[in-house]
This record gives C-alpha cells, sequence and structure tokens, in this order.
C-alpha cells in the first residue's frame, strides 16, 4: 500500500503551470469520448447507413438517448468532481469507454448498438467534454479562466473534426469498425496517464489557481499582490443553494437548453441536407461539417474578445448571427457557398459553449462550480438529443428540411433575447468572501 500511495502521490515538476498539463491530459480524453457524440455519428452515418441499412432516425434515436443519459449523469458527477478528485472518475470512465468503443466495432445487433453507444456517451461526455473538464479548468485557473474554459471548448469540437475525417480515411481503407476499434484501445491505454496527472485542485499540490505561489496571491480582477491564506482562490464563495436561487441562473439555464437544441439540429444534419439540397458529395459535405467543428480553434480568439467586451455581450451577438446565418443556409447550392456557411457556422456556434462557461465562472465562482454546471447537463442533454432526432424525424416525415430551419433560426433568436436579460447576480450578504477579492463583471 505504501509503493502504491507513493505513485499515486507522485506528479511530475513542470517549468510551466501544472493546470496546463491536467488541460491536456483531459484534452486527450475528450477527443477520444468525441468518438460517441453525435456530431461524429452525424457525421459518419453514412458509412454506417450502407453497413447496416438502418433508417437514418435509427441512428438519430442511438445519439439522442446516449446523450439524454449522459443528462442524468450531469449532476451526479458534478457534486462528485467538487468533493473528490477527478482522477479516478476519470480514469475509471476510459476503461468504460473503451469497452464501448470496441462493442461499436464488433456489434451485429440494433440493440448492441445502442447498448454500447448509449453507455458510451452517457458516461464520457461528463466526464471528458462538460462538466469534469470545465470544473478542473475553474478550480485550476483565475486570471487566465478565459483562456482555459477557451481550451475546454475547443477539445470536442476540433476533436470532432479530426475524428470525422479520420474515420473516413480508415473507412477507404478497411472500414468504420476498424477505426472505433483503434479508438477503443487508445481509450483504454488513458487510464493510466489520468490516474497519475489529474488533480482535482492545485493545492493538492502546493499552489494556487495560476501557478500563483501560496505565500501571495493577486486578487481575482485587482492586478494587486497581497497576502492570502493557503488554498484560498481570492473569490466570492456562493453555496449552490444561493445560485440556485438567482433568476440569472435559471435565464442561463434556458439559453443552454434552446441554444443546444438549435445547433445540434443543423449540426445533425448537415452533412445529409448538403448532399441531398445543395449538390454536395458526401465527402464534401462531412468537409464541410470538419471545417464547421474545427474553426472551434477559434475559441481563445473568443476568450480575449469575452476579456474586452464580456462573456454576455459575446453570447447575445453570436446568438443573433446564428439565426440570421441559419435562414442563410437555405440558399446555399454550391461548394463555395457551403463552405461559406460553413466557416461561419464555426465561427458563431463553436464558442457558445465556452462563452456560457465563462458566464457562469464569472457570476458564481469555483466553490460549486461543478454542481451548478452538473445540474445544467441535463437541459444540455436535453437540447443536444431532441435536437439529433428532430432533424432526421423532421426529414422522415416531411421529405424536406425547411422547416427545421425556419424553426432553428428562431431558437437561436430567442436564446440572443435569454442571454440578454441575464444581468449579473446580486451577491447575497451571506456569500463569503477571501480578503480582498473582487468579481469579474458578466
Amino acid at each position: 500500500m505504501g509503493l502504491i500511495r507513493t505513485v499515486l502521490d507522485w506528479h511530475p515538476r513542470l517549468p510551466f503551470f501544472y493546470g496546463w498539463l491536467v488541460l491536456g491530459t483531459g484534452a486527450a480524453g475528450a477527443f477520444v469520448a468525441t468518438t460517441v457524440a453525435g456530431i461524429v455519428l452525424g457525421g459518419i452515418q453514412g458509412f454506417i447507413l450502407e453497413d447496416t441499412a438502418w433508417t437514418r432516425s435509427t441512428i438519430g434515436l442511438a445519439a439522442s438517448l446516449g446523450v439524454w443519459a449522459s443528462g442524468f449523469m450531469g449532476p451526479v458527477v458534478g457534486r462528485m468532481a467538487d468533493r473528490y478528485n477527478a482522477r479516478w472518475l476519470m480514469a475509471s470512465g476510459a476503461l468504460v469507454l473503451g469497452g464501448c468503443l470496441v462493442s461499436l466495432a464488433t456489434f451485429r445487433s440494433v440493440a448492441v448498438f445502442y447498448a454500447a453507444s448509449i453507455l458510451g456517451r452517457a458516461v464520457s461526455q461528463p466526464l471528458f467534454i462538460g462538466v469534469v473538464p470545465r470544473t478542473l479548468a475553474v478550480n485550476f485557473f483565475d486570471r487566465r479562466r478565459y483562456v482555459a474554459l477557451a481550451f475546454i471548448g475547443m477539445f470536442r469540437p476540433v476533436s470532432g473534426a479530426i475524428i470525422i475525417q479520420l474515420t473516413s480515411a480508415i473507412a477507404l481503407i478497411a472500414d468504420w469498425r476498424t477505426a472505433f476499434r483503434l479508438f477503443g484501445i487508445f481509450s483504454f491505454a488513458l487510464a493510466l496517464p489520468m490516474l497519475l496527472f489529474i488533480r482535482r485542485r492545485p493545492e493538492e499540490i502546493g499552489l494556487l489557481p495560476d501557478g500563483r505561489s501560496p505565500e501571495t496571491s493577486v486578487a481575482p480582477g485587482s492586478g494587486a499582490t497581497q497576502p492570502v491564506a493557503a488554498g484560498s482562490s481570492g473569490e466570492v464563495e456562493w453555496t449552490a443553494r444561493q445560485v440556485f436561487r438567482t433568476r440569472t441562473y435559471w435565464l442561463i439555464a434556458a439559453t443552454i437548453f434552446v441554444t443546444y437544441t438549435a445547433g445540434s439540429a443543423v449540426g445533425f444534419s448537415m452533412v445529409p441536407y448538403l448532399h441531398e439540397e445543395a449538390g454536395l458529395s458526401m465527402v464534401q459535405a462531412a468537409g464541410v461539417l470538419s471545417l464547421s467543428t474545427f474553426l472551434a480553434l477559434t475559441n481563445i480568439i473568443w476568450g480575449y474578445i469575452a476579456g474586452k467586451l464580456t462573456p454576455r455581450w459575446c453570447l447575445v451577438g453570436t446568438l443573433m448571427s446564428t439565426a440570421v446565418l441559419v435562414v442563410l443556409l437555405s440558399w446555399v447550392g454550391s461548394l463555395l457557398a457551403a463552405y461559406t456557411f460553413g466557416l461561419f457556422w464555426g465561427l458563431l456556434t463553436s464558442s457558445q459553449e465556452a462563452l456560457t462557461s465563462m458566464l457562469l465562472a464569472d457570476y458564481y465562482g469555483r466553490s460549486v462550480y461543478g454542481t451548478i454546471v452538473g445540474a445544467l447537463r441535463p437541459l444540455e442533454a436535453g437540447g443536444l438529443g431532441l435536437g439529433q432526432f428532430i432533424g432526421p424525424l423532421v426529414y422522415d416525415i416531411t421529405g424536406s428540411y425547411d422547416l427545421l430551419l425556419m424553426a432553428t433560426a428562431g431558437l437561436a433568436a430567442l436564446a440572443s433575447t435569454l442571454v440578454f436579460l441575464s444581468f449579473k447576480p446580486a451577491v447575497p450578504a451571506t456569500v463569503g468572501a477571501s480578503p480582498g477579492s473582487a468579481s469579474r463583471t458578466g
């Protein structure tokens, strides 16, 4: 037991802040977790349909059930992320996900496909893409929090773009099942570095957020160096109950549901829409989707812009612009127009998840961040699953995506209005604060 404890207590001494190693390890987890995300299943559904002769709504329902299952897991994982070491959560999740991916590579029935994809999504989304990575970013970073959350927001979309193209390339050489078998092996291998490198908070290894020493720190938003107690973040400390009582939190919650519904409805059906309505080949349409998801790299730029304009105003602008862009999609009829749409779709929609995370962190700090983000996961999942299922269903019923485009444009405009009304909540008198603490503006 002593040797095991020594190994688990060990951590590498780095020439840079340890939080970046935590984010990098999390990025590898997000990559493999994205293999069962709706964006990937939507992008490679053509290969699965050719292999199985199923209907589109069969795959869409599997993606929806998976994301809804992750919604049930979100609140539980959020509370655990605030209370326990995330290393055990993430390492265990990597092993479960690996088993699910190997099962997807070998299934021969709808039941096995549904079981593996749903369980894989339910476990991996909150552990590797949503709740836990965001909580780690907020715990390890304060002044660089926008940048850290921007990185977290990049992981899934960029991974999706890479995985869609990688799976397509492997499918041309072998088949899509071979790709999933390789992803499963990679997931198994990730369990060890997650167990060794992940920590819950920087205080566990004698640091403070951003790598400040325990003796001195910079109070959030002040720029002035002053003594603080070891383990203090220098932020006001909300309780979950206080957060849940604010009107702003529930406006943001409604925004999340509406935004995810609209975004996933278009994103999941983008490849078949461009193939059938705009006349693109499946490879070209997948390329447009990959471009739009890859543009999550611009989240770093959005992190900088949010520091100047605040996340709230950035969200208002991107959501309203998204509404206009969805309307324009109905006029896309060429490869150039499709890639132009993909460019702007990626620039606008890939930022919205990260900007929402920034907004919540600004308003409520890190003390119960995992809990409040986990509580929102059912709404994220509900919106994602609803959008992924509605798109194929609308097409199966009407033979057209026209109704879907009109509805999603309206939803994006509604989400913009909800964010506009999400003013920074007043701090209750009972909320504690470390000496010299100050809040960012939202």
